[in-house]
């Protein structure tokens, strides 16, 4: 793509731009970029001259940034990060690449992770970079190349690939129901519920599945992980609707127990998920093609 010369100035400008802004004064730029006052000041001047714009109000010695210009640098912080992460990625696996992966923190870490020696065995020349993130974010202004993302796949702009239904089971601590009797799905409503806020409707949905009349807002606690609402439900402060991979082993273990015999989809799945113009990134299409092979896309219909 050929991109005419006004709208590619300089880095050294850009950077200016951006550090007066965030720092609120040339002499702070100046200080962090290692520069004059003065060499500030012409770097704004060129990029004004340049773009045929006012950026900054000047008063005798003193100067700050228009409205406009505001705007402009924050735009110009997301780019340089960008190019930083990028050189960042060049420079640390030059000859195979890496992949920058945005993961849920419970499915990340209790699905994923036992995966990946599989896949680091497969392709040794690939790093995956990992961070996590609770809730949706913008490919466009963040550094990351996929995710794992619950939900539907309705991202604009991303393809993706489903990796499994959640399916959940209400499940509480052993003492818990020694205290009352639950020999139906209604029988529940009588305990404590423990709500997650990333699926603030789980409960009425899966008691309207049950055919369990409810009225009016559930009363409960909110939790904002899966690991903390586990924690609750293990200490015996209610019963949790928790997805099956999660409390496999604290079922097994007798230290949690199920109130149903088998665990249901109420809606949503997990998929990995990257923008549309990432599909030929050579790190992306060999985890993508490698999770493939891991995905359990089971039916979520009753059988």
């Amino acid at each position: 793509m050929s991109v005419p010369r006004r709208f590619l100035p300089s880095i050294a400008s850009l950077r200016a731009l951006e550090a007066v802004d965030r720092l609120g004064s040339a002499s702070a730029a100046a200080v962090e970029l290692s520069l004059t006052q003065g060499a500030v000041s012409r770097q704004l001047q060129a990029l004004e001259r340049q773009l045929g714009i006012e950026l900054v109000l000047r008063d005798g010695k003193a100067l700050s940034l228009t409205p406009d210009a505001t705007d402009y640098a924050q735009e110009v912080r997301h780019a340089l990060d960008r190019i930083a992460q990028a050189t960042l990625q060049v420079q640390s696996v030059p000859l195979a690449g890496s992949l920058n992966l945005a993961i849920l923190p419970a499915f990340g870490m209790r699905w994923l992770m036992p995966r990946l020696p599989a896949f680091s065995r497969r392709h040794p020349d690939v790093t995956i970079n990992m961070s996590t993130r609770l809730s949706p974010f913008n490919f466009a202004t963040q550094s990351f190349d996929a995710a794992l993302h619950f939900g539907h796949a309705d991202w604009p702009g991303t393809d993706s690939l489903l990796l499994k239904h959640e399916q959940l089971l209400p499940v509480c601590a052993p003492e818990l129901v020694k205290r009352a009797k639950v020999d139906a799905p209604g029988d529940i409503l009588a305990l404590p519920l423990l709500h997650i806020q990333t699926r603030p409707t789980a409960w009425a949905d899966w008691f309207q599945r049950q055919q369990v009349p409810t009225s009016g807002t559930l009363g409960g606690s909110m939790y904002d992980q899966f690991s903390t609402i586990n924690q609750a439900a293990l200490h015996g402060l209610g019963v949790a609707l928790m997805p099956d991979y999660l409390v496999e082993q604290d079922l097994a273990t007798g230290r949690l127990v199920s109130l149903h015999p088998v665990p249901e989809d109420i809606g949503g799945a997990y998929y990995l998920v990257w923008p549309t113009s990432k599909s030929r990134h050579s790190g992306l299409q060999k985890f993508r093609d490698w999770l493939a092979e891991q995905a359990q896309p089971e039916d979520p219909l009753p059988r």
